[in-house]
């Protein structure tokens, strides 16, 4: 195998669980190679590190061992690509300064006018 596309190899390691979100991220410009964007047809080389925004806070860096056109199982895919990337930490969002939730027993229904206005008064609302 002499080319292979980036949007199809991403897809085919099973960094994007479909083939047009491994083209739409390509388009995005979330895809580097040598911190320059590449279109979805950019052919992919053995050695070419790759930088993929995964989301705004991660971003996984892979390296092309091996060409694979064809989509496999994890454990099948890992001798095509060496990952470098940092390990995911996932951040914990800290609830709003401006909003807390108002807890009622599961199966109560709608508050009614009665009950809406105690909560305002005791600011739960």
């Amino acid at each position: 195998m002499e080319k292979v596309r980036v949007d199809k190899y991403l897809w085919a390691i099973r960094v994007f669980k479909t083939r047009s979100l491994s083209a739409d991220a390509c388009y995005k410009g979330k895809v580097l190679c040598k911190d320059i964007a590449v279109k979805s047809s950019y052919s992919v080389k053995k050695g070419d590190r790759y930088s993929i925004k995964i989301n705004k806070d991660y971003s996984r860096i892979i390296e092309v061992v091996d060409l694979v056109e064809k989509r496999g199982s994890a454990e099948d895919m890992k001798p095509f690509y060496i990952d470098h990337s940092p390990p995911y930490v996932p951040i914990k969002k800290e609830p709003s300064a401006f909003y807390t939730p108002m807890i009622r027993e599961k199966g109560s229904g709608r508050p009614t006018k009665k009950n809406r206005r105690s909560m305002d008064e005791e600011g739960l609302f």
